[in-house]
Parts: C-alpha cells; sequence; structure tokens
C-alpha cells in the first residue's frame, strides 16, 4: 500500500500499466487525443482495482463527449476550464491540468474548485524546483484545493513532500518501452519504494526471498 494517491499519465504500454497496478497505483491515464483505441482495449483488459483516467487536451465540449462515449474512462482529464461545468454534467470526476509555471492559480483555484475533483499542478518550466519556498506555496495551496503534484517529485524528496503539504497525492509520466515487452523500471522503483508503507518493506527486509510479481516484472523476469 503506497502512503498516498498516485497517477501515472499518458501510458502507451502494458508495462506501465501492470507494474503501476500492481503497486498499489489509483489512477492510469491514457490519452484519449492520440493512443490507438485497440492498444487502449487491450491495456484495459489487463487492468482491474485503479481508475482509467481519459486525458484530453481538446477545447470542443461535442467532441470530448464523444471521446468519453467510445474510451468510457472513470475520470476525465482536461487541461482548460472555459466549460468545466459543461463538462461536469458528463458524469465523471474531473481532473483539471494546471501549470505552475504560467497560471495565474489562486485565482484559478478558486473560481474552478466547485467544478473540480482534482488539481493536477505540472510545470511548464523546465527548471522548476521543488525548493523549500516552492514547498511552501504549494502547501498554502493544499489545504484548500485537492492537488496531485505532478512535477520535481524524487524518491529523494518525495517524503518532505507529503510531510510539509497536504496535497491529495503525486501524479508521473509514463514512459516508452525499451523494446515490446521490456523496461528500465529503475527510477520508478525507487519512488514507489519510497511510497511504501513501512509494512511492506519490513516484509521485503526480513523475509528478502520475498518480492512482489510487480517488481519482478520490473526486473524484466516476467514480460
Amino acid at each position: 500500500m503506497l502512503k498516498t494517491k498516485v497517477k501515472i499519465s499518458n501510458v502507451t504500454n502494458l508495462s506501465d500499466a501492470r507494474y503501476c497496478a500492481g503497486m498499489g497505483v489509483e489512477m492510469i491515464g491514457f490519452s484519449m487525443d492520440n493512443f490507438p483505441f485497440e492498444t487502449y482495449k487491450e491495456i484495459r483488459g489487463w487492468l482491474s482495482g485503479v481508475q482509467i483516467v481519459g486525458e484530453t487536451s481538446e477545447q470542443d465540449l461535442l467532441k470530448i463527449s464523444e471521446l468519453k462515449e467510445h474510451f468510457l474512462p472513470d475520470m476525465i482529464q482536461v487541461n482548460q476550464w472555459d466549460n468545466l461545468q459543461e463538462i461536469k454534467k458528463l458524469g465523471l470526476p474531473i481532473i483539471l491540468k494546471v501549470d505552475f509555471a504560467t497560471a495565474n492559480l489562486p485565482a484559478l483555484f478558486q473560481s474552478t474548485v466547485a467544478d473540480v475533483d482534482y488539481f493536477l499542478l505540472e510545470s511548464s518550466d523546465d527548471f522548476s524546483r521543488l525548493d523549500d519556498a516552492t514547498i511552501s506555496q504549494i502547501d498554502s495551496w493544499s489545504f484548500k484545493y485537492p492537488i496531485l503534484l505532478a512535477f520535481g517529485i524524487s524518491d529523494k524528496n518525495v517524503g518532505q513532500v507529503l510531510s510539509e503539504t497536504n496535497i491529495e497525492g503525486i501524479a508521473i509520466e509514463g514512459t516508452e518501452e525499451e523494446r515490446p515487452g521490456y523496461k528500465d523500471f529503475t527510477e520508478m522503483m525507487d519512488l514507489m519504494e519510497a511510497l511504501e508503507e513501512e509494512c511492506l518493506r519490513g516484509l521485503v527486509r526480513f523475509f528478502p526471498f520475498y518480492q512482489p510479481i510487480e517488481y519482478q516484472i520490473g526486473k524484466g523476469f516476467l514480460n
């Protein structure tokens, strides 16, 4: 069990999906704009116990509605807020993706919170860092608004971020496979290990022969 909610975004392969589902990730996101539908169906057929997030950058409400009916996600993620009240009528929980680097976040949070279930807080600035000042700013927002933090997170700082803020969880990006059925999960495994509850880490410590099935998948033993 993980210490906080985790969403993996823009998943494009079964390796990411199976690994994250096995580790207890709550939300797995797929682009409804350009991800092949047949591949999406195949991957989704392997998953259970997770929330499927349909991600779109579409602005047109009719197109968003068509994508929702086609992909049948459990949640929907959008990156524009002009017609959130109309999108809400589609009957799905909404994740609104917002930009730490450019958006007027205090005003945006306040004006949209009634229609949003989570704010996915990313940053378009490649130099954005989770220094003490940034963490303090996010902390002040997280007591009022349901934030999934999507930038600057690593296994080295996730403990600090969770202890010093009230964020709802974190979001990470899926990555491409190195070749079909094979991926290097080292970075993701380090982060997930940092998020694991003490009981699971203790099980591995005292019974070193025990390794969860997803760990074996991550090492490439099961594909």
